[in-house]
């Protein structure tokens, strides 16, 4: 079993003491330092890619903790072909008949690739457990078996990283709402999610549990304190960034070459051709 046996909740947490608020984060200084972090960013994947680095991101928490707002930040700017985003639905029939890190090693990187993963294997240690979706032996086998198959990766050469989004009960109150009241974001809220509303205290002891046996000095649990949107997601990128040595590689200069003379072209007909409205 690992460390934190001690550690409060969030549940517990939020009872007991009242974090500090903070003034509202300046947008001008929001989205300067967001720039200059997505900079950063994209010379942290080429330096991956000169490297042959292999980086593993998870990213868990509560439901609307704001998981995907920080990966879509992380990866607005960069190269899909080497920056991957893995969001596995509900396992199949055959996937459920396997090994259960089975699903999840077919999309780890190859060398020179970053994947970041919006929920994981770590489904198993909470909404699994909480929603009775495994059986106690399952659960327990996942406990046992998940820290070493965490070293496991991390001796192949994976760079593994993982965090944890907590947000407070409240927040998360005010963030469903916002979801449920509005069109553009009413798909992100599920009959599961609201499910899980109920099910607060038992999440939390879920996670408490969760940290307990997986929060391993090989690859720890970084908590990113969440009820402030942009600080949580500049907080986190800073974070990445710090984690992973590397150095700003130079591009070779670029020099287009001169543009083909079009005297001998001539362009169809513009009215035979299906035109998009300009209605703007």
């Amino acid at each position: 079993m690992g460390k934190d046996k001690d550690k409060k909740s969030e549940y517990q947490l939020g009872c007991d003491i009242q974090l500090e608020k903070k003034p509202k984060l300046d947008k001008n200084f929001y989205e300067c330092e967001m720039e200059v972090l997505q900079q950063e960013l994209v010379k942290l994947l080429e330096w991956i890619k000169y490297s042959k680095l292999k980086l593993v991101v998870i990213f868990e928490g509560r439901d609307a903790a704001g998981k995907g707002g920080v990966i879509k930040r992380i990866t607005e700017y960069l190269n899909p072909r080497f920056c991957r985003v893995v969001a596995l639905g509900v396992p199949t029939e055959r996937e459920k008949s396997q090994w259960y890190f089975q699903r999840y090693v077919q999309q780890l990187p190859a060398a020179g690739e970053m994947v970041l993963f919006d929920r994981s294997w770590y489904n198993r240690a909470g909404v699994e457990k909480v929603m009775n979706f495994c059986t106690p032996a399952e659960y327990e086998e996942f406990l046992r078996t998940c820290p070493e198959y965490e070293r496991m990766l991390i001796r192949s050469g994976i760079v593994l990283i993982k965090y944890w989004f907590s947000v407070s009960d409240e927040e998360q109150e005010k963030r469903f709402q916002e979801r449920i009241n509005n069109p553009a974001k009413r798909w992100k809220i599920s009959p599961m999610d609201l499910e899980s509303r109920g099910k607060w205290v038992e999440y939390s002891k879920a996670k408490d549990t969760m940290f307990q046996y997986t929060d391993i000095k090989q690859a720890p649990w970084y908590v990113v304190n969440a009820d402030d949107k942009k600080r949580a997601r500049l907080n986190c990128i800073k974070h990445l960034l710090s984690l992973i040595p590397y150095k700003e590689l130079e591009y070779e200069k670029i020099k287009l070459s001169p543009r083909q003379s079009d005297e001998n072209y001539i362009r169809p007909p513009m009215n035979l051709q299906t035109f998009v409205p300009e209605v703007y």
